[in-house]
């Protein structure tokens, strides 16, 4: 299944996310959620982001410094977790810190393979510089505008 759309949700007090209902099925049993490149966390089904993980270290040779850097950031910066009864994911506090959280208020971001977790305010301001980009993005692609 791929991810898609946009959502506005607001976190418990526990910070528990509650996942937005028509992803939670493909979110059932275990899942990833990572810290990234980005001022965002982004929940993955398991299987993708083992998928994704080990493509990636399929390049760089074991022993080198490569392959363990990667791992590090790869695994290091990865929490498996399940979705609750109720459809819930709890955000640890390091992650959110990691990725700029401070408030409740969340942007759920469908991005295909994961959904991203972004603080509304920064998601905003991300989006909207997107949005002037996007024609450039595509053109670099060798895409029409």
């Amino acid at each position: 299944m791929a991810f898609h759309g946009t959502f506005e949700h607001t976190l418990d007090a526990k910070n528990r996310l509650t996942v937005p209902s028509r992803f939670r099925s493909a979110l059932a049993g275990r899942v990833f959620l990572v810290k990234g490149q980005d001022p965002c966390l982004s929940l993955f089904p398991a299987e993708t982001y083992e998928a994704m993980a080990n493509a990636a270290l399929a390049t760089a040779t074991p022993m080198t410094q490569q392959h363990r850097e990667l791992s590090r950031y790869f695994f290091a910066n990865a929490q498996e977790m399940e979705l609750d009864s109720a459809g819930r994911v709890m955000l640890p506090a390091h992650f959110m810190a990691q990725a700029g959280i401070g408030a409740r208020e969340l942007i759920v971001a469908g991005t295909g393979a994961c959904l991203e977790l972004w603080d509304r305010t920064t998601w905003q301001t991300y989006d909207a510089q997107l949005t002037d980009r996007a024609a450039d993005l595509t053109a670099s692609l060798g895409h029409p505008a």
